[in-house]
């Protein structure tokens, strides 16, 4: 751990978009906060009543933090976000390192300041899920008003995604899925560096205690593609729990036969008795990485994932999984065919899941933070 001398006199920044939920980006900060605990904090938004993993911490906030919605309903101040983050005054620090799947990589600092910026996606709704989000903005009511206002919103907030996108000494990104996008929408190589999963959260259980049914963990948002296990599952008679909150639910429980089951808002403890109570695993998203299938292979879980994007990077079709080669139901349902007919290996699948552990990526980041401040002028 060599590098751990280099970064521990260094005053340090961490810029995470918003706070107001644990999902897989917090928990990449929690880990920075491991490898960097002398860190302050920032972001645009923080609901602590939500976040118990950052208890302690002072969180420095924007302007956003008191305006009406803009803890429940993030979403409506994406206009607003770049002069949030552009008004933060982070001048006194050696190193900012910001956590970006939105605005935060456009803070601006002083020449002095190395910054590294861990790209978890370029920004979503503007680039590679922009058709997406136009057919379903997600605001309920008000979406044939937004999707009116949303192209040419786009159009301007583009050009500052872009720009912002420039402002970093180094982007790192999660996947090599993402470092191709960033090539492609931002123009800049960046260097892969895969987010850190809890692989030692099943260490304590000495056995699997496999259950008769299908599990499906994940944010209820529609580019997730949790209808599709619905759907097959209907189709096939097949036992599903889905455990996860979101703007889908009501629709997914509409579209539920009678073996299909919800969890909703399901804490730590719950989904671990389910993924250690589930037989398989189901992951239909195009998701940058996916951190729900590492954890899924943790508990000795076959995936049955989408055959593109992150997922790729970590299941391994045949031995830890199976892919379904199209977003639909008859691919998935012929997928969740060929997993029932595969003898799977349980003790190859948690190993394959080691390989994405928390150890490994602090010292891969640890490492690469100390290689470019020892390059710093």
């Amino acid at each position: 751990m060599e590098y751990k001398k280099s970064l521990s006199g260094l005053k340090v920044a961490i810029v995470h978009d918003w706070m107001v939920g644990l999902g897989g980006a917090e928990r990449v900060v929690g880990s920075m906060l491991k490898l960097l605990p002398q860190a302050d904090i920032y972001t645009s938004v923080y609901s602590p009543d939500k976040l118990q993993l950052f208890a302690g911490h002072k969180i420095n906030t924007t302007f956003l933090q008191n305006w009406p919605l803009s803890r429940s309903k993030h979403q409506l101040f994406s206009a607003l976000r770049p002069l949030a983050f552009e008004s933060l005054d982070l001048s006194n620090y050696d190193l900012v390192l910001s956590s970006s799947s939105a605005e935060s990589k456009g803070v601006i600092t002083p020449t002095s300041t190395l910054h590294i910026s861990y790209i978890h996606t370029p920004t979503r709704y503007y680039w590679s899920g922009y058709n997406d989000y136009l057919a379903e903005p997600g605001f309920g009511a008000l979406n044939p008003i937004v999707r009116l206002l949303m192209p040419s919103l786009v159009r301007r907030l583009r050009k500052w995604d872009f720009a912002a996108a420039q402002r970093p000494d180094y982007l790192v990104a999660n996947s090599n899925v993402v470092s191709a996008r960033i090539s492609e929408y931002y123009n800049r190589p960046s260097q892969t560096i895969r987010p850190p999963v809890d692989t030692d959260r099943f260490g304590s259980y000495k056995e699997n205690q496999q259950g008769n049914y299908l599990l499906v963990v994940s944010r209820l948002v529609p580019y997730k593609r949790v209808d599709l296990a619905v759907k097959a599952c209907n189709k096939l008679g097949l036992k599903l729990i889905i455990a996860g909150r979101g703007p889908e639910l009501p629709r997914l429980k509409k579209l539920a036969g009678s073996t299909v089951s919800f969890v909703e808002g399901p804490s730590d403890s719950q989904i671990t008795k389910l993924y250690l109570g589930a037989r398989g695993f189901i992951f239909s998203a195009e998701e940058d990485f996916g951190i729900t299938p590492v954890e899924a292979m943790s508990a000795g879980l076959p995936v049955i994932c989408f055959g593109e994007a992150g997922a790729t990077e970590t299941v391994i079709d045949g031995t830890t999984g199976v892919y379904h080669a199209k977003q639909t139901v008859a691919s998935l349902v012929e997928a969740i065919g060929k997993f029932e007919a595969t003898k799977f290996d349980r003790g190859t699948i948690v190993k394959r899941a080691k390989m994405f552990s928390e150890s490994r990526f602090l010292d891969e980041l640890g490492g690469y933070i100390a290689d470019k401040i020892s390059k710093k002028p």
